[in-house]
C-alpha cells in the first residue's frame, strides 16, 4: 500500500506540480521504480509488481495518469521480460490481463490499448496450445461468444495481434516469432468471420474495419477471389463514398491494394478478381480531388489510394497497355494539386515508372536487341506526354515563397527538402524524355520569368526557380546541345546580383561545366562566366560558397582550356586563401578553390607544374612557418583552427595535383614542418586529425614508388607509433573518435597502396591490436574505419602487391584469430548498434575467407561461451553453418540471414544482451 501511494504521489507531482525541480525528482523516482522491476526471477518481485499494478489499475480513485503509467509498465514488462518469469506464472498473468481487458473494454482507450498489446505480446511468446485448442484466435472467439458485453476490448486485441507479430520490441526468439505468424495466418478466416459478425454492431463498424486492415498486413491467408466477394471488403469500398470519408475504410482499401501484389499473393493474374473490384471504386473518387468543399484530410486520403494503385501496379502500367493508363491520368491529377504534401504522394510512382521504362532487363523477354529497343521506344512514346505534363506541374513548386526571409529554420529546411524532391522528379523525367527535351520546356519558363523581371516587376523568384530546375537536369543535357543552352548562358550573364538568384546562377554555371568545355566559343564564354563567379564570391557567404564550388567544377572540366591562364586563376586563389579584398569565401569553401587550381596544374607540363605547385603552396605554408618560427611553446598554445585551416589546404593540394614527382618533392620539403607540428600537438585531436588526413593521400600517390620507400616507411612508423599511443583503451577511442577514424583510414590506404612497406613494419601487429581495442567504439565513422581496415587485412590477396605478404599477415592474424572472431561476434550481438551489422558481417566474411576452416573453430569457441539460456545449441547451429559456408567462399548474402537472426536473438531484451556481452567480453583481447 505504501508503494502504491508513492507511485500515485509521484505521478501527481510529475503532471501537476508547479515546481520544475519537484517534477524532475518525481520523474527520476518513477524511472527508478520501473528499473527495480527489471528482474522478475523471484516470485516476491513478481507478486509485488502485480500487487502494485493490479491494485492501481483496479483502484476507482486512480486517475488517468496512474492508469496509463501502470498499463504501459505492465505492457513493457510482458514485451521485454516475460522470458524471465517462472513457467507456472503464465496462467495467473493471462488471467490478470484478461480481467483488465474486460475492465477497460470501454476505455480509457490508451489504457485498453496497452493491455491489449500486453496480451498480444504474451501470445507471441508462448505456444498456441497454452491458449487452448486452436490458439489465441479461437480463445478470443470463445471469449467474445461467452461475454458479448466486452466485445470492444476484445476487438482491440484482435486488431493488435497481427501488428505485434512484427514488433521486435517483443523479446521472442526468432523461431517462435515465425511460428506465431504461421499460427495467425492459418487462423485468418476465423478472424475475418469474427469481424464479419461484429459488423452487425453499427457503433463498432470503424473499429472492425481497422482490425480488418491490421489482418490484411499479414499479406496472405485468404485468396483474392474470396476477398473479392467478402462482406468486409464491400463494406470498406462502400464507405469510401460516404459523406464523411472513413479513415478506417481508406486503410482497408490501401491494405487490399498491397495485398494483391504481396510476395505470397500468386501475382496479379491470381489476384485479378479482387483488383477488378478495387480499382473502379477508387477511380470513382477522382472527381473529389478537385472538390474545393472537400476536407483536405479527405483529399489526402483519396490521393493516397491513387498513389497506392500506382506504386503497386507500376510494372503493369509500364507495359503501356490501355487499361492502366487511367491510373496514370489520375496520378497527374494528384500531382497538379496545389498542396505539396498531396502532390508529392505521386513522386515515388514517377520514379519507379521511369526505372521500369528505362532499365534493360524490363525488355529481356523480347529476345533480340532490335525488338527490345523497338518495344522500349514504343513505351517511352506512350508516356512522353505524361512526363512533359509532370515537368510543368512540379517545376513551380521550387519557387521561393514571398516571405522567404521570415521562414523559420524548420520551414526553410522543409522548403529545401521540397526542392530536392522536385529535382529528383525532374531527373526521372529527363531519364524518360532526355535532358535536351526537358531543357526546352524549362527554357520557356526561364524566358517568361526573365521577361516579367525585365518589365519593371523586380521579381527574381520565378527566374531562380526555373534555373534551379535547369541545374537539376544538367547531367542529362548533351554537351552538344546548341539550341537552348547558348540562350540560357546569355541570360545567366544578364541576371541581377540578388543573393539567392546569384547563388543559383553560380551553381548552374558550375553544373554545366562540361557543356562550357565543349562550347565552340568556350574561352570567351569562360571569361564571362568567371567574372560572374567573382561577383558571387564577393556578394554573400552563400553565393560565395556556390561560386567556389562552381569554380571547382569549371576548372576540373575545362582544365585544358584554362591551363594557359594559371597566373590569372592564381590571383583568384590567392584572394580566396588569404581572405584578401571583398571576397566572402569561408575557409571551408576555399578548399574548392584549392582543388580547382590543383586540377589546372595537373594539365601543365612537369617543369611548369613544379613551379606552379610551389606558388600554390606558398600562401598556405607561409603562415605555418611563421607559427613554427616562434618555437614549440607557441605552437602548443595556438588554437587548432589556426593550424588546421592551412594543413587541410595542403592535403587538398597533395591529393589533386596529379604530378607525382612534383608533389613528392613538395612533401619532402614540407615534412619537417608537418613533423614539428606533429611532435608538439600529438595531444590535440583536431590537429592530429588534420595531419592524418593530409598524410593519407601520400600512400595513394607514392605507395608503389621505390624511390620513396625508405622515406614512406619511416613516415608510416612515426605516424602510427604516435597515434596508437593516443588510443590505448576504449575510453581513448570514445574521446578521440576523429583521430581513430583518420588513423585507420590512413592504415587502409597503406594496406592497399604500399603493403610492402606497411605489413613487414614493426608497427603493423600493434596497430592490429589497437584496432581490436577500438572495434566497438560507438562513433559510427571511427568504427567503420576500423572494420574496413581489418577487412583490408583479411582481403590482402585482392591487393596488387599483397600476395607475397600473406605469410606475414597470417602470422599476425592466426594467434589473434580467436579474439578477433569473438570480438566480431560480440559486435554482431550487441556491442555495436544493429545498424552496423552489415559492415561487421562483411569483416567476418573476409576473415572466414582468409582463415578458412580455422574460423569455424574460432566461431564455435566463441558461441560456446554464451549460456544456453541466451542461445541454445540448436539456435547457434544455423549461424555456425553459415560461417562454414563463408569459409568455403559463398557471398555475403548467404551469411546475412543467419547473422541477423543471431543478432535478434541476442538483443531480444536487455538482460539477454548483458549475458551475451558478459560472456563474449568484447573489450578483452585475450
Amino acid at each position: 500500500m505504501e508503494l502504491q501511494n508513492s507511485v500515485k504521489e509521484a505521478l501527481n507531482a510529475l503532471y501537476h506540480h508547479p515546481d520544475d525541480a519537484v517534477r524532475m525528482e518525481a520523474d527520476r523516482w518513477l524511472q527508478s521504480f520501473q528499473r527495480t522491476l527489471d528482474a522478475w526471477q523471484s516470485h516476491s518481485n513478481l507478486n509485488c509488481f502485480y500487487q502494485v499494478a493490479d491494485n492501481l489499475l483496479h483502484d476507482a480513485t486512480s486517475n488517468l495518469e496512474t492508469l496509463i503509467f501502470c498499463s504501459q509498465t505492465l505492457r513493457s514488462k510482458v514485451q521485454r521480460d516475460f522470458e524471465e518469469l517462472p513457467s507456472e506464472a503464465f496462467r495467473p498473468l493471462q488471467t490478470s490481463l484478461n480481467t483488465l481487458l474486460k475492465k477497460f473494454h470501454r476505455g480509457p482507450p490508451k489504457v485498453r490499448t496497452q493491455i491489449s498489446i500486453a496480451v498480444a505480446a504474451l501470445a507471441v511468446q508462448v505456444p498456441a496450445e497454452d491458449w487452448g485448442d486452436g490458439g489465441i484466435v479461437n480463445w478470443l472467439r470463445d471469449e467474445m461468444n461467452a461475454h458479448p458485453e466486452y466485445i470492444p476490448g476484445f476487438l482491440e486485441l484482435l486488431t493488435v495481434l497481427p501488428e505485434e507479430t512484427f514488433n521486435h520490441k517483443i523479446a521472442a526468439r526468432p523461431e517462435r516469432r515465425r511460428q506465431f505468424e504461421k499460427e495467425l495466418t492459418s487462423q485468418m478466416e476465423v478472424a475475418l468471420s469474427i469481424l464479419t459478425a461484429c459488423l452487425k454492431i453499427n457503433e463498432l463498424k470503424e473499429q472492425v474495419l481497422e482490425a480488418f486492415a491490421s489482418w490484411l498486413r499479414l499479406r496472405h491467408g485468404v485468396s483474392g477471389s474470396v476477398l473479392a466477394m467478402h462482406p468486409l471488403v464491400h463494406t470498406a469500398l462502400s464507405s469510401l463514398n460516404s459523406e464523411f470519408l472513413s479513415e478506417a475504410a481508406v486503410n482497408v482499401v490501401s491494405e487490399l491494394i498491397h495485398y494483391t501484389t504481396a510476395k505470397h499473393s500468386g501475382g496479379i493474374p491470381v489476384q485479378m478478381p479482387l483488383i477488378q473490384v478495387i480499382v473502379p471504386q477508387v477511380m470513382s473518387l477522382k472527381e473529389q480531388l478537385r472538390d474545393s468543399s472537400k476536407d483536405e484530410e479527405d483529399v489526402k486520403a483519396i490521393a493516397r489510394l491513387f498513389a497506392d494503385l500506382g506504386d503497386s501496379y507500376v510494372e503493369l502500367i509500364a507495359t503501356g497497355s490501355d487499361e492502366p493508363m487511367v491510373i496514370v491520368n489520375a496520378l497527374l491529377e494528384v500531382a497538379s494539386h496545389p498542396e505539396y504534401d498531396i502532390a508529392s504522394m505521386t513522386f515515388n510512382f514517377w520514379h519507379n515508372l521511369q526505372v521500369f521504362l528505362t532499365r534493360r532487363d524490363s525488355y529481356i523477354s523480347y529476345g533480340n536487341e532490335a525488338s527490345a529497343e523497338a518495344e522500349r521506344n514504343r513505351r517511352l512514346q506512350i508516356f512522353q506526354s505524361a512526363y512533359e505534363s509532370l515537368v510543368s506541374l512540379v517545376s513551380f513548386r521550387v519557387q521561393y515563397p514571398q516571405d522567404y526571409q521570415n521562414l523559420s529554420i524548420e520551414d526553410l529546411k522543409e522548403f529545401k527538402q521540397t526542392r530536392y524532391a522536385v529535382a529528383d522528379v525532374l531527373i526521372d523525367a529527363a531519364s524518360v524524355l532526355g535532358g535536351d527535351a526537358i531543357l526546352r520546356i524549362l527554357y520557356l519558363k526561364l524566358a517568361e520569368a526573365q521577361a516579367c523581371s525585365g518589365n519593371g516587376q523586380n521579381e527574381w523568384r520565378p527566374a531562380e526557380a526555373a534555373l534551379f530546375c535547369v541545374r537539376a537536369i544538367s547531367k542529362y543535357v548533351s554537351t552538344a546541345e546548341a539550341e537552348v543552352m547558348p540562350k540560357i548562358m546569355s541570360l545567366l550573364l544578364e541576371l541581377p546580383d540578388q543573393p539567392q538568384l546569384l547563388q543559383t546562377v553560380c551553381l548552374t554555371m558550375g553544373a554545366y561545366s562540361r557543356w562550357l568545355d565543349a562550347a565552340s566559343d568556350g574561352l570567351a564564354l569562360l571569361s564571362s562566366v568567371i567574372k560572374v563567379l567573382l561577383r558571387g564570391m564577393g556578394t554573400s557567404e552563400e553565393s560565395a560558397a556556390a561560386a567556389a564550388l562552381a569554380f571547382r567544377h569549371i576548372c576540373d572540366d575545362c582544365r585544358r582550356k584554362l591551363s594557359g591562364y594559371f597566373d590569372d586563376l592564381f590571383s583568384i586563389y590567392h584572394r580566396a586563401v588569404i581572405g584578401e579584398g571583398a571576397f566572402k569565401v569561408t575557409a571551408e569553401d576555399s578548399l574548392h578553390v584549392v582543388e580547382a587550381l590543383s586540377m589546372v596544374i595537373t594539365e601543365l607540363p612537369p617543369d611548369q607544374a613544379k613551379q606552379a605547385l610551389e606558388k600554390l603552396c606558398f600562401p598556405v605554408v607561409a603562415p605555418l612557418q611563421e607559427i613554427i618560427s616562434h618555437g614549440p611553446e607557441l605552437v602548443g598554445k595556438k588554437h587548432a583552427r589556426e593550424l588546421t585551416v592551412h594543413i587541410d589546404r595542403l592535403a587538398y593540394i597533395f591529393r589533386y595535383v596529379n604530378h607525382p614527382e612534383a608533389v613528392a618533392d613538395a612533401i619532402h620539403r614540407l615534412w619537417p614542418l608537418l613533423k614539428a607540428i606533429f611532435d608538439v600537438r600529438a595531444w590535440e585531436m583536431r590537429t592530429m586529425e588534420s595531419l592524418c588526413r593530409a598524410c593519407k593521400n601520400f600512400w595513394q600517390i607514392f605507395g608503389s614508388d621505390p624511390s620513396c620507400a625508405l622515406y614512406l616507411k619511416s613516415l608510416i612508423e612515426a605516424l602510427f607509433t604516435h597515434t596508437k599511443c593516443l588510443l590505448t583503451n576504449i575510453e581513448d577511442f570514445t574521446l578521440r573518435p576523429d583521430i581513430a577514424d583518420d588513423c585507420f583510414l590512413l592504415a587502409s590506404r597503406c594496406m592497399r597502396y604500399c603493403p610492402q612497406l606497411f605489413i613487414p613494419s614493426e608497427v603493423f601487429p600493434s596497430l592490429v591490436d589497437c584496432a581490436l581495442i577500438g572495434v566497438t567504439v560507438q562513433h559510427r565513422e571511427a568504427s567503420n574505419s576500423i572494420l574496413t581496415f581489418l577487412s583490408d587485412i583479411f582481403d590482402l590477396r585482392k591487393s596488387n602487391l599483397g600476395e607475397q605478404f600473406l605469410s606475414i599477415r597470417d602470422n599476425v592474424i592466426a594467434p589473434r584469430g580467436p579474439a578477433i572472431t569473438r570480438i566480431l561476434i560480440a559486435s554482431l550481438t550487441g556491442a555495436l548498434p544493429s545498424s552496423r551489422i552489415e559492415t561487421v558481417t562483411y569483416t567476418l566474411l573476409s576473415l572466414a575467407r582468409a582463415a578458412g576452416v580455422a574460423v569455424v573453430e574460432w566461431g564455435k569457441e566463441s558461441v560456446a561461451l554464451i549460456p544456453s539460456t541466451a542461445v541454445t545449441e540448436v539456435e547457434s547451429t544455423r549461424f555456425l553453418q553459415a560461417l562454414s559456408d563463408a569459409a568455403s567462399g559463398v557471398d555475403i548474402n548467404t551469411l546475412m540471414g543467419p547473422v541477423e537472426e543471431l543478432s535478434d536473438l541476442c538483443r531480444r531484451n536487455r538482460m539477454v544482451q548483458e549475458i551475451v556481452q558478459g560472456a563474449l567480453r568484447p573489450l578483452v583481447l585475450k
